[in-house]
């Protein structure tokens, strides 16, 4: 595939990627229609992506042991998922990476608790400027498969943390 390869809408491959990610993260666009999660309402409610998700709990809901896990785990983990792939792609860094100490304690205070989200949403930023740059470059399975498969964690870790906020009654 060409790296200028368009789709219709005039988007690279990178964009279609970014559009999901983002919806996953940053949830709806008001008033419009999405791809897999409910729409965000024009006036902004209904939210339901994860950052969204995230900030409507507190300090203690998100360390609650839920099955064996925490939402504040879950949270560290996909922030340091979304760091290790720009450090994969971007710097050829091959780990090793920590992955179970990625979770931390799933404990956290009201400060760990705001860090762990700015770390989150730091690292999905830092995702999408690298994505962006990739997209003039020559199209790789690497590339694909980094960025689908990161943006594929991010969804399911969305998926598992909606339904631990089910849980917490």
């Amino acid at each position: 595939m060409d790296a200028q390869t368009d789709s219709d809408d005039g988007g690279t491959w990178v964009d279609g990627i970014l559009d999901i990610l983002k919806e996953a993260v940053e949830g709806g666009t008001p008033g419009q229609g999405t791809a897999f999660l409910d729409g965000t309402k024009a006036d902004g409610s209904g939210n339901h992506g994860l950052l969204a998700t995230l900030d409507s709990l507190t300090a203690a809901q998100a360390s609650q042991d839920v099955h064996g896990s925490s939402i504040a785990g879950h949270t560290l983990h996909t922030a340091y998922h979304l760091e290790v792939i720009v450090r994969w792609e971007r710097d050829g860094d091959r780990g090793p990476f920590d992955w179970q100490g990625s979770f931390g304690t799933g404990q956290v205070t009201d400060d760990d608790w705001d860090e762990a989200r700015v770390r989150l949403r730091t690292a999905y930023d830092a995702l999408c400027a690298f994505a962006r740059t990739q997209a003039a470059q020559p199209v790789t399975g690497d590339a694909v498969g980094g960025l689908a498969g990161g943006m594929a964690h991010v969804v399911y870790h969305l998926g598992s943390i909606r339904q631990m906020v089910k849980a917490l009654g």
